[in-house]
């Protein structure tokens, strides 16, 4: 599933922890540093939120797997 498909969603609450979702579920809660400093990035724009989401929680291609072979 790409991010088109199935894009991130979240929510920052009133103690700074961000909530990221995807497909209606919780994916993972992030506090601290970590939190304080993904949270001024997100909001300029959807592609870019989705981007940074996708790294945070770590639902990203690295570019180093494997394609499928056709036969």
């Amino acid at each position: 599933m790409s991010l088109e498909d199935d894009p991130f969603d979240y929510q920052i609450t009133k103690s700074g922890v961000l909530v990221i979702r995807r497909g209606g579920r919780t994916v993972m809660e992030l506090g601290g540093k970590k939190a304080a400093a993904l949270i001024p990035r997100l909001g300029r724009d959807d592609e870019t939120d989705q981007q940074l989401l996708a790294r945070a929680t770590g639902n990203y291609r690295h570019g180093n797997e494997r394609q499928p072979k056709q036969s």
